[in-house]
């Protein structure tokens, strides 16, 4: 087996320990948050999972996402230097770089902070213990900030199993935490510490992270410490980022977290908007329905396209180091390409193939879902609306998972700034978008659809990008469209299915009946049956069809 071979096995295996923490945790959080969205009020949870998850999610993306993706790229590996000593240089300039987002974070939270409170609608302020509970909000975000040396070299070193201890026994302990101390409210009668006990889930998820990660690393610091004296001639201030950093990983985490300010944007948009246009009530729907919606993104598609940064950024390092130029280099570099490509290839068909199931089946059982997901207050706000456009937003999430990651695990600085000119008409397209359709009619689900049409960009940029390296590169194009798309009897399978599905659903009535509550009437048991089974079927098809050469593939790979 190769080093990059090993590498993909290792990255497999870090991807399936992710999705197993998302898995479980999502699980235990599902149940428990059918019991917390009953507990609290739509306004309640609309100012929770809406503007503190916006204020809390703007303090760490914009103080760590661009030192997260420098540091993926240039974390030194072992074999990677010529000598230890070196690789120790390389390690410290590392861990101090590490550091940076707990320096930035206090400032960027005491910002927002302000930025916030001014901004907040007067019927947010007027909750009970609004202030305290947008206080304690700002605090997590500086103690979950404070965890990221820690969780940087985590990630360097390709210790996955500390990151799935950490934040799987964080989300859990949020979750029941709150859980408990709205159940406590709830029986006092008054229901006035909705939003605190929200932020006390969010401080003990960060205060578990920081202690899991400290207790696994303890000889990590969180101060940068001078490494050596830069040339006297520089400036001083050259002088001064000389004697902490590898100058080359900070002028690129610097650029990559410019870029974030509007990738923060058109990820949080939808966030941005509700809030503004919606009142808190339609915001409590529109969250709620968002949350069920990304449950298969944060399942599944957020830990792959994870550890697809972690794999680009290692096997194709090539692109960013000095060659020499031998035979041995050169059959080292093919090799790498050649397994790039076909990871992509792979990646890309699997979740095409998951994608045209979820819309499918998606579309046809969400009526049915929904009576169970949704309390009877929430059915009467936005979210089914919200869930029914979330349905066609999955495809385009997937795609897009797993090019971005490839290009900001290869992109040089002068793609990056490239693809930073491009994101301001990302956003424009974004907010165009989403006026035209609420213009429409289409409410907050207006949200949904403009993602897709952001998205659909996005994936042409990311694509087009992907092509021209590998043209670069190898003088040919990393897969075609029979790659990645099923074949026609996979597809033929899927279309019976709908149409037979359909048939059924509009012969029985079973929309009506589910609505009525009677769910567990022998026609909707019988509609679930026929579903789970042609479902079944169409896995089947593809199998035989493209899977088992997919698979076969992947274990060729990691052998």
């Amino acid at each position: 087996m190769t080093d990059d071979d090993g590498l993909l096995e290792r990255s497999i295996s870090s991807a399936r320990s992710l999705i197993g923490l998302q898995l479980v945790s999502r699980v235990f959080t599902f149940v428990l948050n059918q019991g917390l969205v009953r507990l609290a009020s739509p306004q309640a949870y609309g100012t929770v999972a809406i503007q503190f998850e916006l204020l809390i999610n703007t303090i760490l993306f914009l103080s760590r996402e661009g030192v997260r993706n420098s540091l993926l790229r240039v974390w030194p590996q072992q074999g990677d230097a010529e000598n230890d000593g070196k690789r120790a240089q390389q390690l410290a300039q590392c861990s101090n770089l590490a550091t940076v987002p707990a320096m930035v974070g206090i400032p960027v939270t005491f910002l927002t902070l302000m930025a916030y409170g001014y901004t907040a609608s007067e019927d947010a302020r007027s909750q009970p213990f609004f202030r305290i509970a947008m206080f304690i909000y700002a605090v997590a975000a500086v103690i979950e900030l404070c965890s990221e040396p820690m969780h940087n070299r985590a990630m360097g070193e390709a210790r996955t199993s500390v990151r799935v201890r950490a934040e799987g026994l964080g989300i859990l302990s949020k979750t029941a935490l709150t859980y408990l101390a709205l159940l406590l409210d709830s029986h006092l009668g008054e229901q006035d510490f909705t939003l605190v006990a929200f932020a006390l889930g969010q401080v003990t998820y960060s205060l578990v992270i920081f202690i899991i990660y400290l207790v696994d690393m303890p000889d990590l610091r969180l101060l940068p410490v001078r490494l050596s004296q830069a040339p006297s001639q520089s400036l001083a201030v050259y002088r001064l980022l000389a004697n902490f950093f590898d100058l080359n990983a900070f002028y690129l985490s610097m650029t990559m977290t410019l870029q974030s300010l509007v990738k923060h944007f058109l990820t949080e948009g939808d966030k941005f908007l509700v809030s503004y246009w919606s009142p808190l009530r339609d915001q409590g729907g529109y969250a709620i329905a968002v949350n069920y919606g990304s449950l298969i993104a944060r399942v599944v598609f957020q830990p792959i396209e994870e550890i697809c940064r972690v794999y680009f950024s290692r096997v194709l390092s090539f692109a960013r180091g000095p060659t020499r130029g031998n035979s041995n280099d050169t059959s080292a570099t093919r090799s790498a390409l050649k397994q790039a490509s076909d990871a992509l290839s792979t990646l890309l068909s699997i979740q095409i193939v998951l994608s045209i199931l979820a819309v499918t089946f998606g579309s046809l059982y969400l009526p049915i879902v929904m009576q169970i997901l949704l309390p009877r207050r929430y059915l009467t706000t936005s979210a089914p609306q919200v869930l029914f456009a979330w349905v066609w937003y999955i495809p385009f999430l997937s795609m897009n998972g797993g090019l971005e990651a490839f290009h900001s695990s290869t992109a040089s600085p002068d793609d990056l700034r490239e693809q930073s000119w491009w994101m301001f008409g990302y956003s424009g397209l974004y907010i165009l978008a989403a006026i035209s359709f609420h213009e429409l009619g289409l409410g907050d689900a207006s949200l949904v659809y403009a993602n897709i049409v952001n998205l659909s960009a996005r994936i042409l940029f990311t694509m087009a990008f992907t092509f021209r390296y590998f043209r670069k590169h190898t003088n040919s194009a990393p897969f075609g469209v029979s790659d990645i798309f099923p074949g026609w009897r996979f597809l033929g399978t899927v279309v019976v299915s709908y149409a037979a599905i359909s048939m059924n659903e509009s012969k029985q009535r079973i929309v009506e009946l589910s609505r009525s509550r009677a769910l567990f009437s022998v026609p909707v048991l019988l509609h679930i049956l026929m579903g789970g089974s042609m479902g079944l079927a169409c896995v089947a098809v593809w199998w035989l069809t493209t899977g088992r050469r997919v698979v076969a593939k992947l274990k060729a790979k990691t052998a």
